[in-house]
Formats: C-alpha cells, sequence, structure tokens
C-alpha cells in the first residue's frame, strides 16, 4: 500500500481543483536513472489502465503501473516546501 501525507493530500487538491478535470487522478512511476538509480515521476492521468492500481484518496485516486507498485509498496508521498524550492518526495523504506 501506498500512504500519502496531509501537506501531499492538500498540494494534490489544489492542483486538481486548477486543471477543473474532474476525471484526472495522479498517477506515479519508477523509471530507470542509468548510474543515479531509479527515480520517481508523478504526472495527472485521466486514462486508467489495465495493470494499474487504482489507490483511493479523500476525494481522488493515485495511479501506479504493475512495475511501478513493486518499487513503491510501503513507501509515502509527501510534499515538502522548503527554501530552495518545493517538490514531491517519495519516502521509501
Amino acid at each position: 500500500m501506498i500512504t500519502i501525507s496531509e501537506s501531499a493530500k492538500v498540494k494534490i487538491k489544489d492542483l486538481l481543483y486548477e486543471e477543473g478535470n474532474p476525471k484526472l487522478a495522479l498517477r506515479t512511476f519508477v523509471q530507470g536513472g542509468g548510474c543515479s538509480g531509479f527515480s520517481y515521476g508523478f504526472t495527472f492521468d485521466e486514462e486508467i489502465n489495465e495493470d494499474d492500481f487504482e489507490v483511493p484518496v479523500d476525494e481522488f485516486k493515485v495511479l501506479v503501473d504493475s512495475m511501478s507498485m513493486q518499487y513503491l509498496q510501503g513507501s509515502t508521498i509527501d510534499y515538502k516546501e522548503e527554501l530552495m524550492g518545493s517538490n514531491f518526495v517519495i519516502n521509501n523504506p
């Protein structure tokens, strides 16, 4: 299971509201990063693929493809605001 922190929930809801499309869900994925290892990505998607896991969170869904889910299992999506900028972060055990 993937956990979404309160700060991430607030930011995701704000971004979805700005998009104005109630069909959108947050898609998170893992991709190969070469010698630096895996990197994580986020995008909005309204298409649910056959191999996607749907994680319901409050009024929205998080979509994760089956390949990425094996690497994200047990992780937490957080949103950090710092002096150097703000971004989504995945805390993976």
